[in-house]
């Protein structure tokens, strides 16, 4: 399967390299995934029109995946701001790295203690 193109915003990208940079050299898989999505990414303004359908920080997300989850909504934050709210995603998770900078329609695949699955966006809601 041939990986969707992703775009980061221009206003996200600093930190999200810098959070997986440090994540990556410490040992996370997490991270490690997270910076190989970042580097193929491409960086679009914040006010391009596409930015809107784009899955950013702070953006709810309705998808499914291949093994089990028939839709799920969430919110990707950044590791700091996770709580014990269970719609609240890290972007440093392997979902959550997956997840930033797609599109609706858009199929992803990743990496499950079980091996491989595949996500789809339904929806992408941006917030603020």
């Amino acid at each position: 399967m041939p990986l969707p193109s992703i775009a980061l915003t221009a206003s996200d990208y600093p930190r999200l390299d810098t959070l997986a940079r440090v994540a990556a050299q410490q040992g996370d898989t997490g991270g490690a995934f997270l910076l190989a999505e970042i580097d193929r990414a491409i960086i679009v303004s914040d006010n391009a029109p596409e930015v809107k359908s784009l899955v950013a920080i702070g953006s709810w997300v309705e998808f499914w995946t291949n093994w089990g989850i028939r839709r799920r909504t969430v919110q990707l934050v950044w590791p700091e701001d996770v709580t014990s709210n269970p719609a609240q995603l890290s972007v440093l998770s392997g979902l959550g790295a997956a997840l930033v900078g797609l599109r609706v329609g858009d199929h992803m695949p990743y990496f499950v203690a079980e091996g491989m699955d595949v996500l789809r966006i339904e929806n992408v809601n941006r917030a603020g």
